[in-house]
């Protein structure tokens, strides 16, 4: 049980960073939501894995950082990106050297936190964050008077705040997950499932083959619901039916939210992914399913919407564009 709950951590914990450092929100809240569920069984988190955890569970912060809404915290005052920052500190520390890299993505989350509570014109808040996050030390002394000037003046778009953007910090992070990502590339179960996939010849890897006529976002999901399939057939296949309820609790939830569209769009409809798949009009019904799904499920849980709703051939991506289009024309 052990081993295969580190095994499943470490996977679940390299797929929310893949998906974060390829732009797949859907899919980074998806392996998200499992990640958090792996961690928050864990009594203590193994010396090996604090690294990737504490990564995770930055990225889920920086994920939610424009939200101050919501709360990792029991402190209310804490926001997302402030929360991050805590994961960042522990992470340096896990560092052997510091790279200039983490000094900008330091530097970066505590600008973005100051500048995300002015955006919202919490210029009070932004000022008493601001004393949490610096120290008297004379390193931080010209960024914290800077900032003390920009709150001051209550002009959250002024060129120091637009230099350091949100966006900045997004791509300096990717860098960072980049490089992560190539010093950890000894992940079991990737190798276990590049290893399966290759010797047995599954019969999904004939997609791989076909040449397909599809744009590049249907390229890209066909991708995504490639390696969810192997990844299900991998942890089926070596952990069978001796995983405990807490694991098998997660296992499952995985499968049906996760994997559930993937599997039944790919063995439904695999020769629409190979001839072109037909641009069908959207019915007034199906609008109705899909704005009654949204009221229940929310905006962005497409998959559940699409497991839960009735629609006529349809992926999780065509939904999140109809519901796009909907806004746009409502």
């Amino acid at each position: 049980e052990a081993v295969a709950a580190d095994w499943m951590l470490e996977f679940a914990c390299y797929c929310v960073c893949r998906h974060f450092g390829e732009g797949c929100a859907a899919e980074f809240r998806r392996w998200s939501a499992v990640a958090e569920a792996l961690i928050n069984g864990l009594s203590k988190i193994p010396a090996h894995q604090k690294k990737t955890v504490y990564l995770c569970q930055l990225l889920i912060r920086i994920a939610k950082g424009k939200n101050l809404e919501c709360h990792f915290d029991n402190d209310q005052r804490i926001s997302p990106l402030e929360s991050a920052l805590s994961f960042w500190s522990l992470l340096e520390r896990e560092e052997i050297k510091l790279e200039k890299l983490h000094e900008d993505i330091r530097r970066l989350i505590q600008i973005q936190i100051v500048a995300v509570h002015m955006e919202n014109r919490y210029f009070k808040e932004a000022a008493e964050v601001l004393e949490r996050l610096f120290t008297d030390s004379e390193s931080d002394k010209p960024l914290r008077v800077k900032l003390a000037t920009v709150i001051k003046g209550k002009d959250p778009y002024v060129p120091l705040l637009q230099s350091f953007s949100y966006n900045l910090l997004i791509s300096k992070i990717k860098s960072y997950i980049e490089l992560f990502m190539k010093e950890n590339e000894t992940n079991f179960l990737i190798q276990a499932a590049t290893k399966q996939v290759e010797s047995k010849g599954l019969g999904v890897t004939a997609l791989q083959n076909k040449t397909l006529n599809v744009n590049e976002n249907d390229e890209s999901n066909l991708e995504t619901k490639q390696r969810f399939v192997f990844s299900i057939i991998l942890l089926r296949d070596m952990l069978g039916q001796k995983l405990i309820t807490s694991t098998y609790s997660v296992f499952k939830f995985w499968l049906f939210y996760g994997c559930l569209d993937s599997l039944q769009n790919m063995e439904k409809h695999g020769d629409d992914w190979a001839c072109g798949r037909r641009r069908q009009r959207w019915t007034y019904k199906e609008d109705m399913e899909l704005k009654s799904g949204v009221r229940e499920f929310g905006v962005g849980n497409w998959a559940k919407i699409l497991v839960h709703g009735d629609f006529n051939n349809r992926t999780s991506v065509m939904l999140k564009d109809r519901w796009r289009t909907l806004c746009r024309i409502e």
